[in-house]
């Protein structure tokens, strides 16, 4: 297969800079189909599942636009590119179980094919790949994909059991958010600098963006779930409202509901039977005139503009303005 870019990253103006990044992708892509390959026949099945189903690559093509920063033709920068498309990859199958997922980007997940125990199992293999590509980067390396790994898992883990007695629920979610999804691209563009001999004072900013770019990633999820067109997003509108999922629109809805009568009427249908396409439908339309949808949307903008503001010791240049551009490209799309 060959990788194309992710779509945030083609907005990037810098010809010479995308040619880079497209072949580092392309050297990435055939590391990771060597790192899912197992002599094990039933392995080398299911651990190839989603690799061969495609994917953005928006990680590794974080990895390898940090490294233009310095050497980004290092071998040490490939395999970054692949420990954290593997680890990703990893959770995916996890995520998937946890959640009864039954598509993962346009093929059936793992768990519907093979059961529960394979897509879990599989999971925790792909964890030992990216541990074992890890380990040849020395200790540098293996303490940041550990501490992100528990990052993925206290996140994962503060999902699924919600905020605690007393604890506000929007923050709750920002930090659910920051360790599920901001701590492996902040890893990423970290690994970007340690592997591509660019100077040691740039990995801090970097961590900072990564972060910052990953809550406004998952932050305008939200809201397109809410705004999208299936017809040109591919997703259908309301999912995530549909599978009981928290969103910042509904979390900043049951806000607004403890003094306002329509509001609470609006939650109560959220909370309601929604089984129905109709039923969806016009809890859909509600949130989309409602305030708090657009005030989730001017957050996930807020958090992109952060993740820019971060960038300000970088020096000014090609990849300082990439990055800039990635960071709001983020927040302007429509899957």
């Amino acid at each position: 297969m060959t990788p194309s870019l992710p779509k945030q990253m083609r907005k990037v103006a810098d010809r010479a800079l995308l040619r880079s990044i497209e072949a580092g992708l392309e050297r990435v892509e055939s590391a990771l189909q060597t790192a899912v390959s197992h002599t094990d026949p039933i392995a080398n099945v299911t651990a190839r599942h989603l690799v061969e189903a495609g994917g953005k690559r928006m990680r590794p093509s974080l990895v390898l636009l940090a490294a233009q920063f310095g050497n980004p033709e290092n071998q040490e920068v490939i395999d970054s590119a692949v420990v954290v498309e593997l680890t990703h990859l990893a959770t995916l199958y996890h995520d998937d179980v946890m959640d009864g997922a039954p598509m993962r980007r346009g093929v059936p997940t793992a768990h519907e094919i093979w059961g529960n125990n394979v897509a879990i199992l599989t999971g925790d293999l792909l964890f030992a790949r990216a541990s074992q590509v890890v380990s040849r980067l020395g200790e540098r390396a293996l303490t940041l994909q550990a501490d992100t790994f528990e990052r993925l898992c206290l996140g994962q883990l503060h999902e699924t059991v919600g905020p605690q007695d007393g604890e506000d629920a929007v923050a709750h979610y920002i930090r659910v958010l920051a360790d599920k999804t901001g701590s492996l691209i902040a890893a990423s563009a970290e690994l970007g600098i340690m592997f591509s001999g660019a100077p040691s004072e740039y990995r801090e900013p970097l961590r900072i963006y990564g972060e910052k770019v990953g809550v406004a990633f998952q932050l305008i999820d939200d809201v397109i779930d809410i705004y999208s067109d299936e017809a040109t997003s591919g997703k259908t509108p309301g999912t995530d409202l549909r599978a009981g999922v928290p969103t910042l629109p509904v979390l900043l809805l049951r806000e607004v509901a403890k003094t306002d009568a329509a509001a609470a009427e609006l939650v109560a249908a959220i909370d309601g039977n929604l089984e129905s396409d109709e039923a969806l439908a016009a809890v859909v339309a509600q949130l989309r005139v409602h305030p708090v949808t657009e005030k989730a949307n001017e957050e996930a903008r807020r958090w992109a503009a952060e993740a820019v503001a971060a960038l300000a010791p970088l020096p000014a240049g090609p990849v300082k303005a990439a990055l800039e551009t990635f960071a709001l490209a983020v927040v302007d799309r429509e899957q």
